[in-house]
């Protein structure tokens, strides 16, 4: 092993001791942690651009080294089980010509909806859909994976399924229970998302999930899935369940938006969007969620393109599982996990959250509650 490997591998080894759940590496500078939710610079000294590069040259598998010469970017995982230290997930790049690397460490052992401070009552009746695709929205870092292995492994453990994982790269394993698992990463297993996907419809899954909904290619191909019988779980970067909505229109030109409206509201059962918080007590964060369950009213919104009331039909589908934000943070602070300030902050209508935490509910038919 190599001095400049043993000093990452150290650095990794302080990042797990300290919880962190990110590793910034830039070079000329010390290493930084994120710690629940906020950057902590590292007591050591700058890294060199040549000692960055050797380290992410050494590090990536063999057949990933032409691509990172032609594009200067990579994807690959760091595995550091036999140091007792898991799996990171490496994201190597270029900045203003010198290399820079972001770790995320990835937990062996995917976490239950209870971890996760999740409601389980939707999430069960979302994994236990027979077809169609369920998005997992929000920005890098809002805890997507994570949300994706609690509903993986709750099927895991309940259901008799062949669920086939196209990742790049691969983020949880997965024992097999009453389920069976492929798991495909992309660029040792696969060349890409589209073919990847297109190879999967051939291996007879009942359950894919796409680490993420990149291109047209790939969004059509889980569509086609989806109408095949296949339940297909993604994620997407979007802030809420009318952005997610729209972001799938965008995969297509303007002159075929229109065309794809009912296809998509037919195979689209639900979104869930959600972003992180600091706990009330102790460290960490806690997801709040968004949800936006399909029901018959969200496909003729969507069948008509009026996706601005998407978020009047999330508080009106309360029965169906939908729930707003502010429904979730409402939850989240009366049962003592976050903080009213940190929930008003996070909000998208604190105004609206703040009457709520009064006991003052609003609907179309006025104050109730």
């Amino acid at each position: 092993m190599s001095v400049i490997t043993e000093t990452f591998n150290s650095l990794l080894q302080l990042a797990v001791e300290n919880s962190a759940s990110d590793i910034h590496v830039k070079s000329n500078k010390p290493a930084y942690l994120r710690l629940h939710g906020k950057l902590e610079v590292v007591d050591m000294d700058p890294l060199t651009p040549e000692q960055v590069r050797e380290f992410l040259e050494a590090a990536m598998p063999a057949s990933f080294y032409e691509d990172w010469k032609e594009n200067g970017q990579i994807d690959f995982s760091y595995d550091l089980n036999d140091l007792g230290l898991g799996r990171f997930r490496v994201n190597g790049f270029y900045q203003r010509g010198t290399p820079s690397i972001v770790f995320r460490h990835v937990k062996e052992t995917p976490p239950t909806f209870a971890d996760l401070n999740h409601e389980p009552s939707v999430f069960q009746q979302l994994v236990s859909a027979r077809d169609g695709i369920v998005l997992i929205c929000g920005p890098t870092g809002s805890g997507k994976s994570s949300t994706l292995a609690a509903m993986l492994e709750y099927i895991n453990e309940n259901f008799e399924r062949h669920i086939v994982t196209l990742e790049d790269p691969i983020e949880f394993n997965y024992t097999d229970k009453r389920s069976i698992f492929n798991q495909r990463e992309i660029g040792l297993d696969a060349p890409d998302f589209e073919s990847g996907l297109r190879a999967v419809l051939r291996q007879d899954p009942d359950i894919i999930l796409i680490g993420e909904m990149r291109d047209r290619a790939t969004f059509e191909t889980a569509l086609h899935a989806s109408e095949t019988g296949h339940l297909v779980f993604g994620t997407i970067h979007a802030s809420n369940a009318q952005q997610a909505v729209q972001r799938l229109f965008e995969f297509f030109p303007v002159n075929q938006q229109e065309s794809m409206r009912r296809q998509i509201a037919i195979g689209l059962r639900a979104t869930v969007t959600q972003r992180l918080l600091p706990k009330l007590e102790g460290e960490g964060r806690v997801p709040a969620v968004e949800i936006f369950v399909v029901d018959a009213l969200g496909r003729k919104v969507i069948e008509d393109g009026e996706f601005q009331k998407i978020p009047a039909v999330i508080e009106a589908g309360e029965e169906v599982g939908s729930k707003s934000f502010n429904q979730d943070l409402y939850r989240l602070v009366k049962a003592g996990v976050v903080g009213k300030q940190d929930a008003l902050a996070y909000s998208p209508n604190p105004k609206a959250l703040e009457m709520n935490l009064k006991g003052i509910f609003l609907s179309s038919g006025g104050i109730v509650g």
